[in-house]
C-alpha cells in the first residue's frame, strides 16, 4: 500500500486565487504590443541615425552586380527599412542616376537586409531556451528564404534579364504620373510614440549620435520588457482550443497565411513589423513555425507596395520598372520554392537547425547577426567594387 496522503490544503489556507479577466489581459496585450512596436521603431531610428551618413553614399559608383547586392543589404540594415531603400532606389532610377541593371540586385539585397530587425527581436528570448529556439527559427527562416531566392534568381537575371524585361513590359501598360500616397495610421501612431521619446531624450542629450545610441539602448530595453509580458499574457489569453483553430486555419492553405502577411504589411507599411510581431507569437507556442512561414512570404510581397507607390508618384517608367522588379522577384521566388512539397520547407528546416545550434551557443546567434548582415556585405563591397 502506498503511503497515506494528507488532506488537501483548505481554500482558506491557500488564500483566494486572483485571476485577471480576459478583457483586461487583451487591453494589456494591445498596450504591450504598441510599446513593442515603439521599441522596434526606436531601434530602427537609432541604427538609422548612426548610419544615415553612410547609407546615402553607398549607391555611388557601384557596377558589379554582387557588390550591388551587398549594397542593398547594408543600406537596408543602416536605414532599417527595405521600403526606404527600395523607394530611394526607385527615385535614383527614375532620375537616371542609377542604371536599372545595377538597381535589380540592390532591391534583392534589400529583401535580405530587412530581416535583421526580427532576428534582433528574437534575441530578446535568449534567457529561455525553448522560447528562443522557436523565436530564432521564426526569424531566420525569413533570412534563409530570401537568400535562397537570391541564389536562384540573381544568376538567372544576370544571364537572361527576365525580371527586368517582364517589368519593363508591364510598366509600359500602366498609366504614369499618378499622385499616389498612403499613410498608415498604425505606422503613424508608432512613429508618434517614438518621436515623443526622442523629444524627451533630446532634452538631456544634445549630441545627435548620443541620441541615436540612447534610442538603440532604450529601444532594446522596451523590446525585451514588452516581449516578456506579451509572451506571458498571450499564453494565458489564448486557450489551446483557439490556438489549435489558428494553426488549423493556417495549415489548411499557405495562401491564407500569405494573404495575412500581405494585408498586415500593407496596413503597417513595414515587413519588419509584420515579421517581428510573429516572433513572440511563435515563441509563445501560439503559432507553429511552419504555419508562420507563409505569413513571412506574404510580408515580402506586401512590402513592395511602398516602392510601387513611390514609382507612381515619380511618373517615370524606369522607376515603375524597378519597383515591379522587386514585386516580381518576390512572387517568382515564392512560385519556385513554395508549391513543391519536397523543397517548400527547406528554409524552415535550415532555420530550425540554426536555432538548435544557437540555443547551445547563444553567442553564435549574436555573431550570426553581425557577420551575415554587416561583415559579409562590407567585405563584399570592398572586394568587388
Amino acid at each position: 500500500m502506498g503511503s497515506p496522503q494528507g488532506p488537501p490544503p483548505s481554500p482558506i489556507a491557500q488564500g483566494p486565487r486572483r485571476t485577471i479577466p480576459p478583457v483586461v489581459r487583451t487591453v494589456v496585450v494591445i498596450a504591450l504590443l504598441y510599446l513593442f512596436l515603439v521599441g522596434v521603431k526606436m531601434l530602427e531610428g537609432g541604427i538609422k541615425g548612426l548610419g544615415s551618413d553612410t547609407a546615402g553614399g553607398l549607391f555611388d559608383g557601384i557596377t558589379n552586380p554582387l557588390a550591388a547586392l551587398f549594397v542593398g543589404i547594408l543600406a537596408t540594415v543602416l536605414v532599417q527599412s527595405s521600403s526606404v531603400t527600395t523607394s530611394t532606389i526607385v527615385g535614383l532610377v527614375a532620375t537616371g542616376v542609377l542604371p536599372i541593371e545595377t538597381a535589380v540586385p540592390m532591391v534583392m539585397g534589400a529583401n535580405i537586409g530587412t530581416t535583421i530587425t526580427n532576428t534582433i527581436v528574437s534575441l530578446a528570448h535568449a534567457r529561455k531556451s525553448d522560447e528562443f529556439r522557436l523565436a530564432f527559427a521564426a526569424a531566420t527562416m525569413h533570412d534563409f528564404f530570401n537568400v535562397i531566392a537570391v541564389v536562384i534568381l540573381l544568376p538567372l537575371e544576370i544571364a537572361t534579364g527576365f525580371l527586368q524585361s517582364t517589368a519593363t513590359w508591364i510598366a509600359g501598360l500602366l498609366p504614369s504620373g499618378a499622385d499616389a500616397t498612403f499613410n498608415s495610421p498604425i505606422k503613424g501612431a508608432v512613429k508618434w510614440g517614438a518621436v515623443k521619446v526622442e523629444g524627451l531624450l533630446e532634452l538631456f542629450i544634445l549630441n545627435d549620435k548620443a541620441v541615436a545610441i540612447a534610442f538603440i539602448v532604450f529601444g532594446i530595453a522596451i523590446i525585451f520588457a514588452a516581449l516578456t509580458f506579451i509572451t506571458k499574457n498571450m499564453k494565458v489569453l489564448i486557450a489551446s482550443r483557439i490556438e489549435s483553430s489558428i494553426n488549423a486555419a493556417l495549415a489548411k492553405s499557405g495562401l491564407v497565411g500569405m494573404m495575412v502577411g500581405i494585408i498586415v504589411t500593407v496596413a503597417v507599411q513595414s515587413s519588419s513589423i509584420t515579421t517581428s510581431i510573429l516572433v513572440p507569437l511563435v515563441a509563445a507556442g501560439l503559432i507553429l513555425v511552419r504555419n508562420a512561414y507563409p505569413i513571412t512570404l506574404g510580408a515580402n510581397i506586401g512590402t513592395t507596395v511602398t516602392a510601387l507607390l513611390a514609382a507612381l508618384a515619380s511618373g517615370a517608367v524606369s522607376g515603375m520598372t524597378i519597383a515591379l522588379v522587386h514585386l516580381l522577384f518576390n512572387i517568382v521566388g515564392i512560385l519556385i520554392l513554395y508549391p513543391i512539397p519536397k523543397i517548400r520547407h527547406v528554409p524552415v528546416i535550415l532555420a530550425e537547425k540554426l536555432a538548435d545550434i544557437a540555443v547551445r551557443q547563444k553567442w553564435l546567434a549574436v555573431a550570426y547577426v553581425g557577420i551575415a548582415f554587416v561583415a559579409i556585405p562590407l567585405a563584399g563591397i570592398f572586394i568587388l567594387n
